[in-house]
C-alpha cells in the first residue's frame, strides 16, 4: 500500500483507510454486526497489509468502535498510525448532547480521546453541519483543540451539496487565524457521482483532500447483484428499503457491465477495480474500505495492486452521467 499526502496537510497516510462503522453496531434483530473478536481480527489484517489509516466516529457502536480501536492500539506504537474520528451525532440523552455547540464539542473530544486511549487524534471531522450553531463558535472551538495539541487536522464529512458552507467556514478561519478544514469525506463511487461538478470544484479551489465513504455503492459495485436475479437483495433491503430503487437501475447495471469488463481485463474483481478507480482519481486521497470478514477486507485491500490505463479509467468514468441522486443525511448510511 502506498503512502499519500492527506490533502495539503503535512501528514502522510496509507492510500486505503479502514472504516470501522460496523464495530459494535447493533442490528435491528439485536445482534452485533462486528463483535470485539472480529474487530481485532480485521484490524490485525489491515495492519498486516500495511494499513495505517483508521477511520472511526464517536457514535459508531455508541463509542464501542473507539474503545476497541484504543484497546488494539495500546499494544502498538500509536505514532505508527493515523486515526480519524468524528463529532456531531448524539451519544447521550441531553439537549446539549449533539451538534457542534461548544459544550458538546468539548465534552466529546475528551470522551473520544479517553476511549481511544490517546492524547490526540490526527484528523477530527465534523460529522454533519450544524445550522443552529454560529460558524464562528465551532470553528473557534475546533481551533482550540488544534492549539492544545488534541487534534492535528480538521475535516468535514457528508456536506454535499453545501460546498459554500465549507468555503464560508474556511474564510472565517482565515480571517480569524483559526485552523481551517483541510479534508472532506463525501460519498463518492462509480454510481454515486453527485459530488462531481461544484463540490469537487470547490475541493480543488480550497485544496481539500477527498476521502470518500461508500466507495462500493453499499455493495452494489462488488458485482454480487444481477439484473435477472435479485434474490440476494432481500437481506440488503431489510437494512435499507430504498436500496433497490436507488441502485438496481438500468443505468447502474450499465456501469456494472463496464466494471466487469475492466475487471476481466486487469484480472481483478469488480470491487477491486471500483476502488482502484478512486485510487487513480487525481483529487482522491483514498477511499474508505470496510468489511464484515477478513476475506472481504483482503479482497478490498488488493485494490492497491490494481493498475488502470487512462483508457480504462475514462471508460469507467463515462459509464454513468448525471443527473445524480440526492445524498441521504442519516447516521445509518454508507461508511459515514
Amino acid at each position: 500500500m502506498d503512502w499519500v499526502s492527506l490533502g495539503r496537510t503535512g501528514t502522510m497516510v496509507t492510500e486505503l483507510p479502514f472504516g470501522t462503522w460496523r464495530f459494535g453496531r447493533e442490528t435491528d434483530e439485536g445482534s452485533v454486526e462486528i463483535d470485539e473478536t472480529r474487530a481485532y481480527e480485521l484490524l490485525d489484517t489491515y495492519e498486516a497489509h500495511g494499513g495505517r489509516f483508521i477511520d472511526t466516529a464517536d457514535m459508531y457502536g455508541g463509542g464501542t468502535s473507539e474503545t476497541w480501536i484504543g484497546n488494539w492500539l495500546a499494544e502498538r506504537d500509536r505514532e505508527d498510525f493515523v486515526v480519524a474520528s468524528k463529532i456531531y451525532w448524539p451519544t447521550r440523552d441531553d439537549p446539549n448532547g449533539r451538534g457542534l455547540g461548544r459544550k458538546h464539542l468539548r465534552r466529546q473530544i475528551d470522551a473520544i480521546l479517553d476511549r481511544l486511549g490517546t492524547d490526540y487524534v490526527d484528523l477530527l471531522y465534523v460529522h454533519r453541519w450544524d445550522d443552529e450553531t454560529p460558524v464562528e463558535e465551532f470553528m473557534r472551538t475546533l481551533d482550540g483543540f488544534v492549539d492544545s495539541g488534541r487534534v492535528n487536522h480538521l475535516g468535514a464529512s457528508t456536506l454535499w451539496p453545501n460546498a459554500w458552507k465549507v468555503v464560508r467556514a474556511n474564510a472565517i478561519a482565515d480571517t480569524r487565524g483559526y485552523e481551517p478544514f483541510t479534508v472532506v469525506q463525501p460519498r463518492y463511487n462509480l454510481v454515486d457521482r453527485e459530488i462531481e461538478g461544484p463540490f469537487l470544484e470547490m475541493c480543488e479551489s480550497e485544496d481539500l483532500g477527498v476521502v470518500p465513504w461508500s466507495p462500493l455503492g453499499e455493495g452494489f459495485l462488488t458485482g454480487k447483484y444481477d439484473r435477472d436475479d435479485v434474490s440476494n437483495v432481500d437481506s440488503r433491503a431489510a437494512e435499507d428499503d430504498s436500496f433497490e430503487s436507488k441502485y438496481l437501475t438500468d443505468e447502474n447495471f450499465a456501469v456494472l457491465d463496464t466494471l466487469r469488463e475492466v475487471a476481466s481485463e486487469v484480472d481483478a474483481t469488480p470491487a477491486q477495480v471500483a476502488l482502484a478507480w478512486l485510487l487513480h482519481h487525481d483529487q482522491v486521497v483514498g477511499p474508505i474500505v470496510g468489511a464484515r470478514t477478513v476475506d472481504q477486507l483482503e479482497e478490498n485491500l488488493g485494490a492497491a495492486d490494481v493498475s488502470l490505463s487512462d483508457d480504462q479509467f475514462d471508460r469507467l468514468a463515462a459509464a454513468k452521467s448525471g443527473p445524480f441522486p440526492d445524498i441521504v443525511d442519516s447516521p445509518a448510511r454508507g461508511d459515514r
